[in-house]
């Protein structure tokens, strides 16, 4: 895919600025956070190919702005439950902060990938992985047959591959 066109997400700008801003003011509660995200928002628009027709603009740039918000939000539990796990280690274990926000980017692509999967995968691929449980495990648990969780961790896994090696 080629990026967008300059004029055609600059003229998006100029017509659409405005009011994508206010409607992520009202969502945030926070002009500079809405200020950031718009920002984000044209930015990730210059970066992939528009529709060759917008319809309706504002619905593609409230799509595209709303995920934004979502992953703005997500990072922020992601932090807030790296920083308290971090409390509970004594202060001369405690990792540099450039190890800390390399964590946190980390956390962060992997949340990235695990959204990707359908509810039932990502429940099915964290028991195996973080729980350690094994396929019939999950299938009682979940009240599943071992099929049925086989194949969602066959989904699960290459999902994650392609999102690692073909992006």
């Amino acid at each position: 895919m080629s990026p967008s066109s300059s004029n055609d997400v600059g003229e998006l700008y100029l017509q659409h600025h405005s009011w994508i801003v206010a409607m992520l003011r009202r969502r945030l509660g926070n002009r500079e956070q809405a200020l950031d995200i718009a920002q984000d928002t044209f930015v990730k628009l210059l970066r992939s190919e528009l529709p060759p027709l917008l319809r309706e603009p504002r619905a593609y740039l409230c799509t595209v702005a709303s995920r934004l918000c979502l992953q703005h939000f997500r990072r922020q539990a992601l932090e807030a439950a790296y920083l308290d796990s971090l409390a509970l280690i004594e202060p001369q274990h405690q990792p540099s902060e450039e190890t800390r926000l390399l964590v946190l980017e980390a956390l962060d692509a992997v949340g990235q990938v695990l959204d990707g999967l359908g509810s039932r995968v990502r429940e099915i691929f964290l028991l195996s992985q973080l729980d350690g449980l094994i396929y019939p495990q999950i299938a009682e648990q979940l009240g599943l047959t071992v099929n049925v969780v086989q194949k969602a961790m066959l989904k699960a896994y290459r999902h994650c591959y392609a999102a690692v090696y073909q992006q």
